[in-house]
């Protein structure tokens, strides 16, 4: 069985003390691939670190964070474009919008999404987009600069049915992470009406880590709780469900064969 986390923040200091035992674990689990999308300048040494330490099992992205963007956000995007002219990533990632915390630089972040989509279209590579109260923003841009060539996913999505459809509307898939198998998040009744052909798997460790594990720091093997959740939902095996959300992963992040 493989799984894959299509979304971890494995090189963040929560993993400094365990790093190397924690992919080991996630491994042992049948994770055997792990996404990496970046934050900002500021983590992208570690990434490419961990990049350099595993270069079998995990496999960078680089973006600007929709909560890293301020005033200084134009310097930031010339870093992700002169990394993406010189080095070789599988997306374009982690961007979007969050106006859950502060809606200060709103308009900035709208524009850095713009940019980010832009490049990924000029390029051909997929993008992973964090939406956080941002779902009509994220979708009025993604109205105005969508192409049949611009392909991507909303990263652990915590949307309503609607929003799934609207979302896949662009053809981008449908990331599920922990929140997904929280009892009161309803994502689950969202989820289950969705083909699996549109769905891939993530963690976005160390945050949000799933039942029955949740408070705790989460970690790219807890993957196989969320994989199982979403077998029980579909009276599947999680076998099949393993290999469905990989061969979707996979083939949105078709990259990673030049990795590999």
């Amino acid at each position: 069985m493989q799984l894959i986390d299509t979304h971890t923040h494995l090189y963040l200091e929560d993993f400094d003390n365990d790093r190397k035992e924690t992919i080991q674990r996630a491994i042992n689990a049948g994770v055997e691939f792990m996404f990496l999308p970046n934050i900002d300048s500021g983590t992208h040494k570690a990434m490419m670190n961990l990049r350099d330490t595993f270069p079998d099992n995990c496999f960078p992205m680089i973006g600007l964070h929709p909560t890293s963007i301020d005033d200084n956000y134009i310097k930031e995007l010339n870093f992700v474009e002169k990394e993406l002219a010189k080095n070789k990533y599988i997306a374009i990632g982690e961007i979007g919008i969050d106006l859950y915390w502060d809606k200060t630089y709103q308009k900035q972040q709208e524009e850095a999404l713009r940019i980010q989509l832009e490049w990924a279209e000029d390029l051909n590579l997929p993008v992973a987009v964090h939406v956080r109260e941002s779902f009509d923003e994220v979708f009025a841009i993604l109205d105005k600069v969508n192409t049949p060539r611009l392909k991507g996913v909303f990263h652990s999505f915590t949307g309503n049915y609607e929003q799934a459809q609207k979302a896949l509307s662009y053809e981008f898939m449908i990331g599920v992470g922990g929140i997904f198998t929280f009892k009161n998040s309803g994502l689950d009744k969202v989820i289950g009406k969705i083909d699996t052909k549109h769905l891939i798997l993530e963690t976005d460790s160390p945050y949000l880590a799933p039942t029955p594990m949740r408070g705790k720091r989460n970690e790219s093997a807890f993957l196989v709780h969320i994989a199982q959740k979403l077998a029980d939902i579909n009276k599947t095996s999680l076998e099949n469900i393993a290999e469905i959300t990989s061969t979707n992963a996979l083939g949105l992040f078709s990259e990673v064969k030049a990795f590999i």
